[in-house]
């Protein structure tokens, strides 16, 4: 992903956080994920209107100790599994999870 990404909640789970990690199920198919700890910061802040990139620089990054390159392509191949199915909306333009899930339903 080498142009801005936007990532947005689907409005299609259900979500808790149990611990430090993020628990989401999926609804039309009943699938459970768990997030670890550093999955969980991206997946809250995923609103639609803040790049994926300043996500990992500003908070995984501020919140682990780990570089920005290794956050930022870790956090990419998560979103785009998550996105894979369903579970996370992914745009090139800043959203909002209701317009990105029109844009997925139709």
């Amino acid at each position: 992903m080498s142009e801005k990404c936007y990532v947005a909640r689907s409005s299609k789970i259900a979500a808790r956080m149990m611990g430090d990690e993020m628990m989401i199920m999926l609804a039309p198919e009943s699938t459970l994920f768990t997030l670890n700890e550093v999955a969980s910061v991206i997946f809250k802040a995923a609103d639609g209107a803040t790049p994926l990139d300043e996500i990992v620089a500003e908070r995984v990054c501020s919140e682990f100790d780990i570089e920005f390159e290794v956050a930022l392509k870790d956090a990419e191949h998560m979103v785009k599994e998550l996105a894979g199915h369903g579970v996370l909306i992914v745009s090139d333009k800043p959203t909002t999870q209701s317009r990105a899930f029109a844009q997925v339903a139709r």
